[in-house]
């Protein structure tokens, strides 16, 4: 592929030094990132040597992933002809695991109230700007917007609004979510939402969530406390620790983030993933999703318009090549905030999930636009539109929900996705699924795009001892039925 040209000024680095612990920090047993091994990791890992690089590019390849050393090697590689190598090994690894599928999702902010003043989010409390907490009623109208235009996985989003009633609200939206019929159902809710208790995320565990997202923003402690200044999200330790808590009460998967741009991108990606290994290592599952996301230019956050460690195109082509291949099995997940020709590239590096569609200001589904967005939208186009471009580019677009329901979740799910076995599921359940929409929902050229794309995938993809199973569920959908699955 060719290397994108830089949407930012490149950030060149200097190399990480090492920052004193606070007082605060957790005992040494307890340190998820290691700062000063990670800035040692950095410093001494070499320039670009082909050799090595194409070492660890073989080893890659072997779909077991990568340790901090060899990933550390990878990040500062600046020679284009062995980035091109990285990118076309984690295009390979993406298709062993995955196969050529692009899960789609769409976020549901129910709220843009929030007690902290993170100094990149236009949702800050010090913003000036209107705020909105939609009813029951009105997220019931979110919903029934998205199920008209063929969505089936939602990501619910709220400000952090902390207090005895914050539990029992999330759960009356997830509640309402699933109960709302306008047009289709919503089949899988996953939530990102504030750090919680234990007993809190046992609450959640029984509202039939999917994947549970928080980010971290950036692993750097000195960094991390600069940008969120006062709120409950000034507390570094109690959101690191969150996904320990959540897994803890029954939380089977969970997604973890950086925000690119806060601080060094080399250094965040090897945090990211210590915090990945320290998941396996603990609860014997890593996090089923990694985030990407950059800051971008927000009304009423000016650290947005200038960020301390703005990423490059390129730089983020980098991340996203890389995070595939030091972590295969993990799903990768692209938010709208990037342009359409960028979210192009990246499919192509290792994204396997991305929003489409988005609206990122509570009720902006329905029409009703009084309040202000949490970022602004690069990617404007149509559910539709997005799903024609991946169909023409190859990638088959997808609403699958299998998983959740059959129990392939957590260990279960990672026991078929590091050795590239859960293709055998998610394919099949893709194709069912992207159908379903190609019949219900789909333009006339989306349609027509499609359905050729189907019967290639069927034809050369689908194993020939599943091919006359698929054929017949295919046969089924066409003929009115819905929602089936292996």
């Amino acid at each position: 592929m060719n290397l994108p040209d830089s949407k930012q000024q490149s950030n060149k680095a200097e190399p990480v030094q090492a920052q004193p612990m606070p007082t605060t920090a957790m005992a040494p047993d307890k340190v998820i990132v290691d700062e000063a091994r990670i800035a040692h990791t950095l410093s001494s890992c070499g320039g670009s040597d082909p050799v090595h690089i194409r070492e660890i590019i073989a080893k890659a390849k072997e779909l077991r992933g990568l340790d901090l050393e060899d990933t550390a090697a990878l990040l500062t590689c600046d020679d284009p002809a062995l980035l091109e190598e990285i990118f076309a090994a984690a295009s390979y690894v993406k298709d062993a695991i995955y196969g050529r599928r692009v899960v789609l999702f769409a976020p549901l902010y129910y709220s843009s109230t929030c007690v902290n003043n993170c100094l990149y989010c236009g949702f800050r409390r010090d913003a000036k700007r209107s705020r909105r907490t939609l009813s029951l009623e009105e997220v019931a109208r979110e919903v029934g917007a998205l199920e008209r235009e063929g969505h089936r996985r939602l990501l619910v989003i709220g400000g952090e609004t902390p207090g005895p009633k914050a539990i029992g609200r999330l759960m009356d939206v997830i509640r309402t979510v699933y109960e709302t019929r306008d047009g289709g159902e919503i089949r899988r809710v996953n939530v990102e939402t504030a750090p919680m208790t234990i007993e809190e995320f046992r609450q959640l565990a029984q509202a039939r969530i999917g994947t549970y997202v928080v980010f971290q923003e950036t692993y750097h402690r000195a960094t991390y406390k600069a940008m969120h200044p006062d709120g409950p999200k000034a507390d570094y330790d109690w959101r690191i620790e969150v996904m320990d808590r959540a897994m803890r009460a029954g939380i089977e998967d969970v997604g973890i983030g950086v925000l690119y741009g806060l601080y060094d991108y080399r250094f965040d990606t090897l945090a990211l993933l210590e915090h990945a290994r320290h998941l396996e290592t603990v609860h014997g599952t890593g996090p089923h999703t990694i985030s990407v996301p950059r800051v971008e230019p927000t009304p009423d956050a000016p650290l947005s318009l200038a960020p301390p460690a703005a990423l490059t195109d390129l730089d983020l082509c980098k991340v996203v090549a890389i995070l595939r291949l030091s972590v295969p099995y993990t799903g990768i997940i692209l938010s709208t905030r990037e342009p359409p020709q960028l979210r192009d590239k990246l499919l192509d590096l290792g994204v396997s999930q991305m929003s489409a569609g988005s609206c990122t200001e509570p009720g902006g589904y329905a029409g009703e636009h009084d309040s202000a967005s949490q970022f602004p939208v690069a990617d404007t186009r149509s559910l539709d539109d997005v799903i024609r471009s991946i169909a023409h580019h190859g990638y088959l677009p997808s609403f699958c929900t299998g998983c959740y329901r059959k129990g392939r979740t957590g260990a279960d799910f990672m026991e078929l996705a590091k050795p590239g076995l859960i293709r055998m599921h998610c394919l099949p359940n893709a194709l069912f699924t992207y159908l379903e929409y190609l019949m219900d929902y789909a333009s006339e050229a989306t349609r027509q795009v499609g359905l050729d794309l189907i019967e290639t995938q069927v034809e050369h993809e689908v194993p020939p001892a599943r091919r006359n199973t698929v054929r017949k569920m295919i046969e089924r959908i066409r003929a009115g039925e819905r929602d089936l699955y292996l």
